[in-house]
C-alpha cells in the first residue's frame, strides 16, 4: 500500500499577513478581488505549504514557507515546486465552508480529495449527477443518513476526477462510487474512522480510497497505487 497524508486547516489558522507567499503567489493574490475567492485561496495554499512542509520536513518560518510554491498544471491541478524546482511529491487540495484539506503522496502517483458539507440535497441533484446503482443506493437509506451518503458519493467523484486531473469537464456518470459498508458505518464506527471506498471510471481505470466523516464535513480520499489509510500530518500551531 502507498503511504498517502493529509492534513487539515482553518481559516483561523492562516495568518494575516501574505509574507509567506511567494511571489508569483502574491501577485496572483493580488487579482482576486471577490473575498471569498481571495479567503479559499490564501487558505488552500497555507494549508498545501503546512502540509509539505511536514512531509518533506522542511522550515516553516516565513522564508521557509516561501520558497515552497503551488502552481496550476496545465490541466488546472496544483503542482508543489520548492525553490523553483519540482518538489517530488502530488498533491491535491479541496476547501469548503472556511476549512481546507492537502493530501500529499509520491510523485508519479494519481491523487484526488474532496472535503464536502453535509447537507440536504434534492432528487434533481441525485438524478443528474449519481448513476443508476448509486440513486438506488441513496433511495434505500435512512432519511436520516441520506445527506451523509449524497454527500460521500459527490465527494468521491469529486476525488477521482481530481485525480485524473479532469475536473467537473467529464460527467459525473462516469464515476460509479462503491462506499464499503457506507450506510452501516455511520453506527458502527467511530465519525473519525477512515473508511475504504472503490471508484471505477467507466474508462477502465479504478481508484481505490478512503472517506471519513467529522461534524459536518465529508472527507474523501482516492489513489492509484492503492493508498493505505491516511496519516494524519503532525505540525506545530
Amino acid at each position: 500500500m502507498m503511504d498517502v497524508y493529509w492534513l487539515e486547516q482553518t481559516e483561523a489558522n492562516v495568518p494575516a499577513e501574505d509574507d509567506w507567499l511567494s511571489e508569483s503567489e502574491a501577485a496572483h493574490l493580488s487579482g482576486l478581488l471577490v473575498p471569498k475567492r481571495r479567503a479559499d485561496w490564501r487558505l488552500g495554499r497555507w494549508t498545501a505549504k503546512r502540509a509539505l512542509a511536514a512531509c518533506l520536513k522542511l522550515p516553516t518560518d516565513t522564508q521557509g514557507l516561501k520558497r515552497l510554491e503551488i502552481r496550476p498544471a496545465p490541466s488546472g491541478a496544483p503542482e508543489a515546486f520548492l525553490a523553483d524546482q519540482p518538489a517530488g511529491v502530488r498533491i491535491s487540495i479541496s476547501h469548503r465552508a472556511g476549512s481546507a484539506v492537502c493530501s500529499v503522496a509520491m510523485s508519479d502517483a494519481a491523487l484526488g480529495c474532496d472535503l464536502e458539507l453535509i447537507e440536504p440535497r434534492s432528487y434533481a441533484f441525485t438524478a443528474d449527477y449519481f448513476t443508476t446503482e448509486e440513486q438506488v443506493l441513496v433511495s434505500r437509506s435512512s432519511v436520516a443518513d441520506r445527506p451523509r451518503l449524497i454527500a460521500l458519493i459527490w465527494s468521491a467523484k469529486e476525488s477521482a476526477l481530481k485525480a485524473l486531473q479532469t475536473g467537473l469537464r467529464l460527467d459525473t456518470r462516469c464515476m460509479a462510487v462503491s462506499p464499503t459498508d457506507a450506510v452501516r458505518g455511520w453506527v458502527q464506527h467511530a465519525p473519525e474512522d477512515w473508511r475504504p471506498l472503490e471508484v471505477r471510471y467507466a474508462g477502465g481505470q479504478s481508484f481505490h480510497g478512503w472517506w471519513r466523516h467529522a461534524g459536518n464535513f465529508l472527507l474523501t480520499l482516492v489513489a492509484a497505487p492503492p493508498p493505505g489509510s491516511p496519516i494524519l500530518l503532525k505540525i506545530a500551531p
